[in-house]
């Protein structure tokens, strides 16, 4: 198909923009699956902010096709690029949950009572003392920015759910609670906070934000494209870059949310630490933010890499061994009072 007759296909409306609408709407009709989730990606992130023009639309995808990265190399550089998401908000300096909490005292993360009754009785147990061994941790909005991985609906409802088998909902339902916990945070401190998302190229129908989430982020919220387990693939992205900004004006711990716990969380944070350790950067891991499957959270003994752990506890040890912070759950402060937000 050639580049103006693609154009004309997703320029649903025909008013020669192709606008983040056009582009949903095409895809459906379009019938888009793998085959165009890089492409659906790429093209969403780009118009997020203002429509593409017909000119725009053939320049972008003439570079694509001539990068030997294609949509992950340097047209990522032509996206918007995050600025100070609470520069322009003034922060509370302190509010109540809706459970009237200030966030002393606070009650499990609910993760422990969910795997059992999902996983049962030894499996909650085992993570309940994993739990128990970490710290909670106070946070000022003023000095940290948050970062949650891939809050995006194909963990709960859509093609990595689907992929993962049999039972596949209630395998993920530690998942669902990591990014209801995500929600609560950010019904509190969205605007008010540095905050920034990550998503990975799913197709079209599981790329959304996760329901939990869609109704409080903004439409023209930017993220990071994550293709991989890891933030700063492609280096394209904009991430190095926005962590480079982040310590530039002061902000020096980055918090860490979102799924998978064993797999993107892990290793996005170990690789960030690593490239910025010696910049000032601390990363923490809020495990009341994070998720991974129920299957990740039984011991395995047969898998010699895990020691006799579950794949989460071993995840938690390798990030606490190269110097990540985890912790059960980040108090968020105001400089000048006290907890602002926990959930």
């Amino acid at each position: 198909m050639l580049l103006d007759d693609l154009f004309d296909s997703l320029d649903v409306d025909s008013d020669g923009e192709l606008s983040r609408a056009d582009l949903r709407k095409a895809a459906a009709r379009l019938g888009w699956q793998w085959h165009e989730a890089r492409l659906y990606a790429v093209l969403d992130l780009l118009c997020i902010q203002s429509p593409l023009s017909r000119n725009e639309f053939r320049e972008h995808l003439e570079l694509m096709a001539t990068d030997p990265f294609g949509p992950f190399g340097e047209i990522l550089k032509k996206a918007p690029r995050p600025v100070d998401s609470s520069s322009n908000s003034q922060t509370t300096p302190c509010f109540k949950t809706k459970n009237g909490s200030d966030g002393r005292g606070m009650k499990s993360t609910g993760l422990s009572s969910l795997l059992k009754r999902m996983a049962g009785e030894d499996v909650s147990n085992d993570v309940e003392a994993l739990l128990s061994e970490l710290d909670c941790i106070e946070s000022p909005v003023e000095s940290t920015a948050l970062l949650l991985i891939d809050p995006q609906r194909s963990f709960t409802q859509g093609t990595w759910m689907r992929s993962i088998g049999i039972d596949s909902k209630r395998r993920v339902s530690p998942i669902q609670l990591a990014f209801e916990k995500c929600a609560g945070l950010l019904e509190e401190l969205y605007k008010k906070v540095e905050c920034m998302f990550t998503r990975c190229p799913f197709p079209p129908d599981s790329y959304d934000w996760d329901e939990s989430i869609a109704d409080i982020v903004d439409d023209t919220q930017l993220y990071f494209i994550k293709p991989g387990n890891s933030v700063l693939w492609p280096p394209t992205n904009g991430f190095a870059q926005w962590i480079e900004n982040l310590l530039d004006r002061g902000k020096n711990r980055l918090v860490i949310g979102g799924c998978t716990l064993n797999s993107c969380v892990r290793v996005s944070s170990i690789e960030t630490l690593s490239l910025f350790l010696n910049e000032g950067l601390e990363v923490v891991v809020d495990l009341n933010l994070c998720g991974a499957r129920i299957d990740n959270y039984v011991r395995d003994p047969e898998n010699p890499l895990f020691k006799g752990r579950s794949p989460v506890e071993a995840a938690i040890h390798q990030m606490t061994d190269v110097g990540v912070t985890v912790v059960r759950e980040v108090y968020w402060t105001s400089l000048d009072s006290s907890a602002v937000a926990s959930e």
